[in-house]
């Protein structure tokens, strides 16, 4: 018995024992039973439970088979991306200018590369309406060996087709870009434009000073005592120096011959430095004869070609390569081009 003379503390509350909730179905078998839940009632429970469990698997289940599901659709759409080309129909009939875009830098894998553009241009060479190509550039130039890819293309698809070749420069036709454009029939400029930059360079950096001052020790092994003359962390001998620099020349020289073959007598031969990288405004070009005039792709399609209509047939990336290239294709690819040294029309 509690003591009716005993005070308890002020907020405290004694402990009393409360009976458990039953409902009205539990609570008729416990009256029935005298007074102890039933079995029925502990497997009801355990059911509700087991179901509960069950429903929690299958819905975890569908939502796995959504997202492989999401992922399969996502990879068959980059699939039929990968496979579609974008590239124009050839079944256009009316007279037309086709147009190949040449920008940014010139090299392999790249938008500008030798297997893109020569694949735009046989396309538009063998379109029927296609009265004139304009090759429209716009690029500080890249590698020499896809630019004499391009060039020599040029000249074989005119040959063949016996349709003119324009190229038209936006802000820069420089180095490889130029060694394409010397190709074409005519060059049309801007008067801002940046034209030339005829040369070759090879360029890298050398660490061997400040290994040094770090203490660290570069161990290459190479079999060929030449094998490794242009490793950044090695150190480049008069010998090999020599060398490098009479491959540059004899690239230079057979820059300078194409660029000679193509542009003929209209090249000012004489000039100071015309061959020496050094670049000119579009204006100065054209009287270098470097350029033939001052135009745009309208200006040669209307007034030139003939044929106001214009069509793009520039091979470019679809969806799935550029996702490609995003997600590590180009990243080490640019991290492997950084530490290598190859000659460069730039």
């Amino acid at each position: 018995m509690t003591d009716p003379t005993r005070t308890e503390p002020e907020g405290f509350e004694p402990f009393e024992a409360k009976a458990p909730v039953l409902t009205a179905r539990d609570a008729g078998k416990t009256a029935k039973d005298g007074g102890a839940p039933s079995a029925e009632w502990e497997r009801a429970t355990l059911e509700k439970l087991v179901f509960a469990s069950l429903r929690e698997q299958k819905s975890t289940r569908r939502w796995k088979t959504f997202v492989r599901l999401s992922w399969l659709a996502f990879f068959v759409v980059l699939a039929w991306f990968a496979f579609s080309r974008a590239t124009p129909s050839t079944t256009k009939s009316t007279d037309h200018t086709a147009v190949v875009e040449i920008k940014g830098e010139i090299a392999a894998g790249a938008d500008a590369s030798a297997e893109f553009v020569v694949a735009a241009m046989k396309t538009a060479f063998e379109d029927a309406g296609a009265k004139g190509i304009v090759l429209l550039i716009n690029s500080p130039g890249g590698s020499p060996v896809q630019a004499g890819i391009i060039n020599d293309e040029i000249k074989r698809l005119k040959a063949k087709h016996n349709k003119p070749v324009y190229a038209v420069v936006e802000e820069t036709c420089a180095s490889a870009a130029y060694y394409i454009a010397a190709a074409a029939d005519q060059v049309f400029v801007d008067k801002a434009s940046i034209v030339g930059s005829i040369g070759v360079l090879m360029d890298g950096f050398g660490f061997t000073g400040t290994m040094e001052k770090l203490g660290v020790e570069r161990r290459l092994l190479t079999a060929g005592e030449n094998k490794g003359f242009l490793d950044p962390f090695s150190p480049m001998n008069d010998a090999q120096r020599a060398h490098a620099q009479s491959m540059l020349e004899q690239i230079h020289a057979q820059f300078i011959a194409v660029i000679k073959a193509g542009r003929g007598d209209r090249l000012k031969t004489e000039t100071p430095g015309l061959f020496s990288g050094l670049f000119w405004s579009g204006q100065q070009a054209i009287e270098l004869g470097l350029a033939d005039q001052l135009g745009n792709v309208d200006f040669v399609a209307r007034e030139v070609i003939k044929a106001d209509e214009v069509i793009d047939y520039t091979r470019r990336d679809n969806v799935a390569e550029k996702l490609a290239k995003r997600f590590g294709a180009a990243m080490g690819d640019a991290s492997v081009r950084a530490l290598r040294s190859v000659p460069t029309l730039r």
